[in-house]
């Protein structure tokens, strides 16, 4: 049995004939996996479909960049020659800031809204929400609503679905992973999913520059708080002089946190524009989308994001301190006495 009643959406899909999808900022495979998915899903229920993000694909992530099919705001098209539609579907982001230069185009069309997600953060989109924050990807959801309209995927989406759901549990190793995650998986394998294929093109493909870029900045990795907190940071010197791209420093939060006894991690990342990209992660019980949500940002309790005005060192203390209050020890509860 499908954890989300699918109905309210297929309602939607029947009434309408033209879709727009769109996802957040520096889409990751979760991101670009859901809106094809969700493409391959309108297609083959008969339905005129478009995919226009903010941002362009990463380097790391271009098998899941069909040509033509994943169009970039202000380069492939533009607000004026979008193409016209009955419904903009948004997935594995509520939140208006995380949308980017799409969020202006959202909100100034008449279209109806519909919110595919799994992340905790939510802003309010004025669109059908559904959302299982139980469920480890969105590409998961997207999977169950498929099998609902009695839709089959071929194998390029399988791979694509696949690689969103992967990702986004640290291939399987995350607690959001469930029976139900990998019986899902299960399944996209039996329609061509290839799980070494996919990992060797997300994981084992890096440039040089983005090689090198993990080596320089991880050398300067912090510890506080006893060891509980591990940080690190890339400057556009950084950049610059290797050569790399902000997306290369994806997945070096992770290696912060394989620091012994570190509970919680962040990566700070200067931007071409000034702004200062914060990735947050945290071990159980530590909520970083709460420390996310007090800088605009959001996400999944134990994985989260936010992007702070520079200049660098004071957005750094800024998530620093938020951190630090996160992982202030709980005063202990005193019982009185009986008497």
């Amino acid at each position: 049995m499908p954890a989300m009643d699918w109905t309210p959406l297929k309602a939607v899909i029947d009434a309408n004939e033209s879709f727009l999808i769109s996802s957040h900022v520096r889409p990751d495979a979760d991101a670009l996996g859901s809106e094809l998915g969700m493409r391959a899903i309108l297609l083959a229920l008969g339905k005129q479909v478009s995919i226009v993000n903010a941002s362009a694909p990463p380097a790391n992530l271009q098998f899941m960049n069909p040509p033509g099919m994943i169009l970039k705001l202000n380069e492939s098209v533009t607000k004026a020659t979008i193409p016209q539609h009955d419904v903009v579907i948004i997935v594995d982001t509520s939140a208006w800031q995380q949308l980017g230069a799409m969020a202006d185009v959202i909100q100034a069309s008449s279209a109806k809204r519909v919110v595919i997600d799994h992340h905790v953060s939510s802003d309010q989109l004025n669109a059908l929400e559904l959302k299982d924050v139980a469920a480890a990807a969105t590409g998961e959801l997207i999977c169950e609503a498929a099998e609902e309209f009695g839709v089959t995927f071929d194998a390029d989406a399988a791979n694509w679905l696949y690689a969103a759901i992967a990702t986004d549990t640290g291939w399987f190793r995350f607690p959001s992973t469930t029976a139900r995650t990998m019986r899902i998986v299960a399944g996209l394998m039996d329609l061509g999913a290839i799980p070494h294929y996919v990992y060797n093109l997300v994981h084992e493909q890096s440039s040089l520059a983005r090689v090198r870029l993990g080596g320089r900045v991880l050398a300067r990795t912090q510890v506080e708080a006893e060891g509980r907190l591990a940080w690190i940071y890339a400057d556009a010197k950084d950049m610059a002089e290797t050569g790399a791209v902000p997306s290369d420093t994806e997945g070096l939060v992770n290696v912060c946190l394989t620091v012994g006894g570190a509970e919680a991690a962040f990566v700070a990342v200067e931007l071409q524009t000034g702004q200062i990209k914060f990735s947050l992660r945290s071990r159980v019980p530590h909520n970083v989308a709460a420390v996310a949500e007090q800088f605009g940002g959001g996400g999944h309790k134990l994985a989260s994001g936010a992007t702070l005005p520079g200049p660098l060192p004071a957005a750094i203390d800024r998530i620093r301190a938020a951190f630090l209050t996160m992982l202030e020890p709980v005063p202990a509860v005193t019982t009185p006495p009986l008497t």
